[in-house]
């Protein structure tokens, strides 16, 4: 339908494959068709204008073309543009990733409209070769060290903090202080804080390590602490500041027993060996998804290698950006600097690269496969996000509908079921 009324209108276009993503589409509208729009235009203009002298509707037609072209030009390219540009694109089954950016545009009144649009498409490309690909998988095993680490974990965080009177600080305790400080150059007063230090600690500054030493509840040490000039504390760099410390009160770190008491007090476990059990399950089962995640990584890889892609520009700058702010998220503040920043964005733009890649081509295996995503996919994965955040399955499904990413997990839903064909159809050794 879209085409025959194009074809009516007399409509030309000419596309022009710049490179696989990159496409040119020339399109002239026929005179009469701009002329119509724009007469349907300046009729509007006449309805409304108001001009002095005239009452609404009434002054001529030509004062009002004069007074207003420019308006009405303006119009007109609003209107017709994207309404040809638009039926254009369906007709020839394009859907541009991104914004058309629109070139060469001439208009003249009782001339035709012509135009050249500039857009990228996603790449049309083959893919071949992926079923049957030989891949390694490593063997997995857990070490009794890796047991104790995770046993020690566990001591760590059933740890109690017991207070301590009738002696000084020493390194391991926790330390409440109220700290006063000093601009010595201008005798300026710092705000009084109230900070928790791990006496004794590599990162603590040497002098306050060595002041808090065997001080007392209510005891007090002055120090003077002298900055660098590149200190990562922006507002004390360069400067000396006089420290007053008193400590508030002291606690000592009581790791328990690591016995059968400690794994009943846990409650879900009758002695230390069951726990431990458990332990090496879980970290099993830990290395075996992460060995299965290694075996989808070579063999995608290995189809990647095979096949050249160009990439859409705007998609690849889009997933980048994307990158880079999680990553200067994560990253405080004064440890960046413009030469970190610039190799940041280098960095992402090859991760960019080829995530995007590695996506079009499943999204390519899938439709060749004939996989989907049904309903109950769906709804499975709404249940394991829920269950995973220990939240009603009823607020995953309204906020994911209000974020508008109900596609987005359709997409990672599409993506896992692909990587699962794949490795079942792998050969692994």
């Amino acid at each position: 339908m879209i085409e025959k009324d194009l074809q009516e209108k007399n409509i030309k276009s000419t596309l022009k494959p710049i490179s696989q993503c990159k496409k040119e589409l020339e399109i002239e509208v026929p005179k009469d068709e701009v002329q119509k729009e724009f007469q349907r235009i300046l009729d509007q203009f006449s309805a409304r204008a108001k001009i002095q002298g005239f009452r609404p509707g009434k002054a001529p037609k030509d004062m009002v073309k004069r007074i207003f072209f420019s308006d009405i030009k303006k119009s007109l390219l609003d209107s017709l543009i994207p309404k040809t540009l638009g039926a254009e694109l369906k007709a020839l089954n394009l859907n541009p990733v991104s914004t058309p950016v629109i070139k060469d545009l001439n208009f003249e009144e009782n001339q035709p409209l012509s135009l050249k649009v500039y857009f990228e498409v996603l790449p049309d490309f083959e893919v071949s070769g992926y079923k049957k690909i030989s891949v390694k998988r490593k063997k997995v095993a857990v070490t009794k060290e890796e047991v104790d680490q995770s046993l020690k974990e566990l001591q760590e965080r059933a740890a109690e903090y017991i207070p301590i009177e009738g002696r000084g600080v020493v390194d391991g305790d926790y330390v409440l202080a109220e700290i006063k400080g000093k601009e010595l150059k201008y005798k300026k007063f710092l705000p009084t804080e109230k900070v928790l230090i791990l006496a004794g600690h590599p990162d603590n500054e040497k002098i306050l390590n060595e002041n808090l030493k065997e001080l007392k509840v209510n005891e007090e040490s002055k120090f003077v602490l002298s900055y660098e000039a590149d200190s990562k504390n922006k507002n004390l760099a360069g400067k000396s500041i006089e420290y007053n410390l008193k400590v508030v009160s002291i606690k000592e770190k009581k790791l328990p027993q690591l016995n059968d008491d400690f794994a009943k007090a846990l409650g879900e476990y009758k002695d230390l060996n069951s726990i431990k059990e458990k332990i090496k399950k879980e970290i099993l089962i830990s290395k075996d998804e992460s060995a299965k995640r290694e075996i989808a990584e070579q063999i995608i890889a290995q189809i990647s290698d095979k096949i050249d892609i160009e990439l859409p520009e705007t998609l690849v700058e889009a997933e980048n950006i994307s990158l880079l702010r999680q990553r200067l998220a994560q990253i405080p503040r004064e440890e960046l600097n413009k030469e970190k920043i610039e190799a940041m964005k280098m960095e992402g733009r090859k991760q960019a690269e080829k995530s995007l890649k590695n996506h079009l081509i499943l999204n390519k295996i899938a439709e060749l496969e004939g996989l989907d995503v049904s309903e109950e996919d769906m709804d499975q994965e709404l249940r394991s996000i829920a269950d995973a955040n220990n939240a009603p399955l009823a607020q995953v499904i309204d906020n994911l509908n209000k974020e508008g990413r109900r596609e987005e997990l359709r997409n990672t839903i599409l993506f896992k079921k692909t990587v699962d064909f794949l490795v079942k159809q792998a050969i692994i050794k």
